[in-house]
């Protein structure tokens, strides 16, 4: 809609990003980084120019999304577009030397004055724990106050803290055989199956399931997520997940929801993700489109505002 074709190289399409986002009271931008070991970095180059230039001045913070390129994401079973590697203990502090300038400007999001960092597939870790040592004793020593380490997962109970991570994103699985809702209800099951012999997607009512995607109960450590739309299939074909029938008003529903769970918790941060800013390729979404206009940046201020009053 508004954005029309864009490229992210262009530093008026970032300005105009951040300018739609402080309207409608987005308070910071979470930019995917790539590490792939050994110094690959892939994507780099719109972030480096936003911290290069100073400019937009919004807050930003980083995920290390930590995941090996599989070609079944683009219909190529069996093969490996890029391997995620962790070569290790060298590696690791040059990744940190590299974190460390981005931690250091002034715009990066904070939680008690340290730089919050997230990675996404914490599992992925050789040793979790002990790769979140490191960067922790290099941020002291670095004379950082410490870092606000989190991560995504999508149980509701996750122990966090057993794996050193001060708090975590909880994401609703988007695994072609987990849903958010419990296999033991026949209709989904049936429908999964019978998708899976005519060689379709996996079609789910937004609507039907939105109250599974902002779990009532949750681990304090659990930040809430929400969700506003979801066609993976423009990547996956067949292999893809649909929420059909999203709409700002269903979206206003789960992030009430989800705004409530925040305010419930007893943590440092007072976070709340949404998935996603501009994830086209995965039908997931908050910039403005051709169907719905502004309706779910409307409906985040809206539910902002409420909650303010």
């Amino acid at each position: 809609a508004d954005l029309g074709f864009y490229d992210l190289r262009v530093s008026e399409t970032r300005e105009a990003q951040v300018a739609l986002a402080r309207r409608y009271g987005v308070g910071a931008f979470c930019y995917y980084h790539y590490w792939f070991g050994e110094s690959r970095r892939l994507l780099q180059r719109p972030f480096e120019e936003v911290l290069n230039s100073g400019q937009p001045d919004f807050p930003f913070m980083l995920c290390w999304a930590n995941e090996t390129w599989a070609g079944v994401w683009h219909g190529l079973a069996g093969q490996t577009l890029i391997e995620q590697r962790y070569p290790g203990r060298s590696d690791q502090e040059a990744h940190f030397e590299v974190l460390l300038r981005v931690f250091r400007d002034s715009r990066y999001l904070r939680v008690q004055d340290k730089p919050v960092f997230m990675i996404y597939r914490p599992s992925g870790l050789p040793d979790t724990k002990a790769t979140l040592d490191v960067f922790r004793d290099m941020a002291l020593a670095a004379g950082l106050p410490g870092l606000y380490l989190i991560a995504e997962d999508s149980d509701p109970y996750w122990n966090c803290r057993e794996q050193g991570f001060d708090a975590f994103v909880n994401i609703p699985s988007l695994q072609r055989r987990r849903t958010w809702v419990p296999w033991t209800q026949p209709l989904a099951k049936i429908q999964s199956r019978l998708q899976d012999a005519l060689g379709l997607p996996t079609v789910l009512n937004y609507e039907r399931y939105v109250d599974y995607f902002v779990p009532e109960q949750a681990a304090n450590d659990a930040i809430p997520c929400v969700l506003p739309n979801w066609d993976n299939t423009p990547r996956s074909g067949s292999r893809g997940l649909v929420l059909q029938g999203a709409t700002p008003a269903l979206f206003s529903k789960q992030l009430e929801r989800a705004l409530n769970r925040a305010r419930a918790r007893q943590s440092e941060d007072n976070l709340l993700f949404i998935k996603s800013w501009n994830e086209w390729a995965e039908g997931n979404h908050l910039e403005p489109n051709q169907r719905h206009g502004h309706g779910y940046l409307e409906a985040v201020r809206a539910v902002l505002s409420n909650a303010a009053d």
